[in-house]
């Protein structure tokens, strides 16, 4: 009975130890795995044990205080109403993106002591919902610094020259500096009028665009006019030219028809030249032939005559003899029956045998001879 009731007893003592060790173990120490966009501090009393970004271990949960830094980049949107320099007011939209680059210096500046629960990380304060809120209100500061210079068409048109500026002012600004905070980026999406100075922009800029259309169909009328006084100058200018051009041809024509008479001419003049040197020439040989003939004529006529003077005092018989010298028998025949025929009167009768007649015949000269 005795070794029951010490085992019941050492039962009891590992139940109430192991209850007591859930207990202690539950609410005093736990484990913390952050991610790695958090830098976490742990604090033991008032020094850190450890630091670093993506810790996770265990810690006596009295003792130990944690603090978890964000340190990936955040956006922060904003807009505001601002007036500019000519008393218009603006609607202003845009965004900064900042990050945290020295997690110490932030911790000291904001409360970013975190208690770790079953439904997760929760922040002991508000402060890390201020530093955007901080942020915010310094770049407002700064665009109201460059807005307030510029006028409404001015601001409407420099978003991009806002933004850069402003990023310049909160990039230097002490604050910043501070607070541990590094501006990446700030950009301005819209800088927007009121709507009705919207509407009176419109009209403005549609009776502007109306305008410089009209200016445009007028320039372009101006130039179609321009351009077809051009062609028709141009067409009348090769007018003229194919005119001046058909009258050099003409005249080139005429020249060379004045040249080609001229020519012609020439060539006449030189062939009635030289025709009429052989006309002289010819009329000097007929004179000089007409001379020589004259003078063959004289010769002949003086010797003719000489001869008449030589037979002018002879006797017709003997002349007849002398001229009947040469002839052959036909011939004297036939002055002998010429003869008869003249005496024709005088004869009864004549008779001439065929014996003659052939004789005649065989003894005349032939056509050849």
């Amino acid at each position: 009975m005795e070794i029951v009731w010490k085992a019941a007893g050492t039962l009891i003592g590992v139940l109430l130890l192991f209850w007591f060790a859930r207990v202690l173990i539950r609410n005093f120490i736990r484990f913390a795995k952050f991610a790695p966009n958090r830098y976490v501090f742990r604090y033991k009393g008032e020094k850190i044990a450890a630091e670093g970004a993506g810790l996770s271990f265990f810690y006596f949960a009295p003792s130990t205080s944690l603090v978890a830094v964000p340190i990936s980049s955040e956006d922060a949107p904003f807009m505001l109403s601002e007036t500019s320099a000519d008393f218009q007011e603006l609607t202003i939209q845009g965004q900064i993106t900042y990050r945290i680059f020295d997690p110490a210096q932030a911790a000291k500046m904001l409360n970013y002591a975190i208690d770790i629960e079953r439904s997760g990380l929760t922040y002991q304060s508000e402060d890390p919902q201020k530093l955007p809120e901080r942020i915010i209100n310094l770049a407002l500061v700064a665009i109201k610094g460059t807005v307030k210079n510029l006028t409404l068409k001015e601001a409407i048109i420099a978003s991009d020259d806002i933004a850069r500026k402003t990023h310049l002012s909160l990039s230097g600004h002490e604050m910043i500096k501070a607070l541990g905070v590094e501006i990446l980026g700030l950009s301005v999406a819209a800088v927007r009028p009121v709507p009705e100075t919207a509407k009176a922009l419109e009209a403005e800029t549609r009776e502007s665009i109306l305008q410089e259309s009209d200016q445009a169909v007028f320039q372009r009328r101006n130039y179609a006019v321009e351009q077809e006084r051009i062609i028709r100058e141009s067409e009348l200018n090769t007018e003229i030219a194919v005119e001046k051009k058909n009258r050099e041809i003409q005249e080139s024509k005429l020249e060379t028809q004045r040249l080609a008479m001229k020519k012609e001419l020439e060539m006449q003049e030189e062939r009635l030249t030289f025709q009429i040197s052989q006309e002289k020439r010819n009329q000097a040989l007929i004179d000089l032939k007409t001379r020589n003939d004259k003078a063959v004529a004289d010769a002949k006529a003086y010797a003719l005559k000489a001869i008449i003077a030589a037979y002018e005092n002879t006797n017709p018989a003997v002349l007849k003899i002398l001229a009947n010298a040469g002839l052959d028998s036909g011939r004297l025949l036939a002055q002998a029956f010429q003869g008869i025929a003249d005496q024709a009167e005088k004869i009864g009768s004549l008779n001439i045998t065929p014996d003659l007649l052939h004789a005649l015949v065989k003894n005349a000269p032939s056509k050849s001879s």
